[in-house]
């Protein structure tokens, strides 16, 4: 099935309705069939999963740390998903299948583990740490020789964009591109907060909305100077928001309950009700 020796195919879509058989040439089947028949699957591209692949990578993280094994394996089989669609789309423009990706992964595993499968011998984890660099760093120099050159910024690993955000600056400050101290990121904090608002202070719904991909990039400007201010003081701003997520979830889940006391529904509130509720909310977190 490799595109290398021109026997590539796209899996063949699976007939009738089809039993859970535990066989991955049955889930490439079943994933070519729900391209055909399913409006959603049919219209994705491999662009429009990123954001889902990344939602179940997080997801699959959670339930390991919760240590239920049908939820681990429910979202093990999410990420699997990801896998099988993209495998099917590529394979459907005729650039590779899922054996070129079986393939890839297990050159790549041998070549990393010379420790294992050739003469090497590593002492102990950190060893294989290092090897494990010094063979990434290889590969790096072969891709830079098909013409795929590497610049500084290009170390910084995939992940949310707040991680991503606070690992561009940390490099570009150990090249010397920071401002000394945490005025100057407090600075551009209150430029940037100043710009977003121009863009919206004043303006109708409709200009707004006429003019979103500006605010959109104002956002992100925002966003990207308080990750500075973050980083500035030694703070993790991933952490830092997931803070204030779990926060907010639990006083959120407070006027759930409280709601549900009284015999009545989030839908059944208002606005009024339920931002006195979450001022109890406040008030119950700093007594407990």
């Amino acid at each position: 099935m490799s595109i290398s020796d021109n026997t590539m195919t796209v899996p063949k879509p699976v007939q009738g309705t089809p039993e859970a058989t535990g066989e991955l040439d049955d889930l490439l089947a079943l994933m070519a069939r729900l391209r055909i028949d399913c409006p959603w699957d049919k219209k994705q591209t491999n662009h429009s999963l990123i954001p889902y692949a990344i939602e179940e990578a997080y997801e699959l993280g959670e339930a390991v740390q919760s240590d239920d094994d049908e939820d681990i394996k429910g979202e093990l089989g999410d990420v699997l998903l990801q896998v099988v669609f993209h495998c099917q789309m590529y394979a459907e423009q005729g650039r590779f299948d899922m054996s070129d990706v079986i393939t890839t992964l297990q050159e790549k595993l041998v070549r990393r583990h010379p420790h294992v499968f050739e003469a090497e011998t590593l002492k102990d984890d950190a060893a294989v740490k290092l090897r494990w660099d010094e063979i990434k760093l290889e590969e790096q120099q072969a891709r830079e020789a098909r013409g795929k050159s590497k610049r500084r910024l290009d170390q910084v690993k995939a992940g949310s964009a707040l991680i991503q955000a606070q690992d561009v600056q940390k490099q570009a400050s150990k090249l010397g591109f920071d401002w000394e101290g945490i005025a100057g990121a407090v600075d551009k904090l209150d430029e940037e907060i100043a710009e977003l608002k121009h863009e919206l202070i004043d303006k109708s719904t409709a200009e707004v909305k006429a003019n979103i991909r500006e605010v959109e990039k104002e956002l992100g400007d925002c966003m990207f100077a308080l990750v500075n201010v973050a980083r500035k003081l030694n703070l993790d701003a991933e952490a830092a928001t997931l803070t204030c997520v779990h926060k907010f979830k639990s006083r959120f889940g407070y006027i759930e309950e409280q709601l549900a006391v009284a015999g009545k529904r989030l839908e059944d509130s208002d606005i009024t009700e339920m931002d006195a509720l979450w001022e109890a909310a406040k008030q119950h977190e700093r007594s407990s």
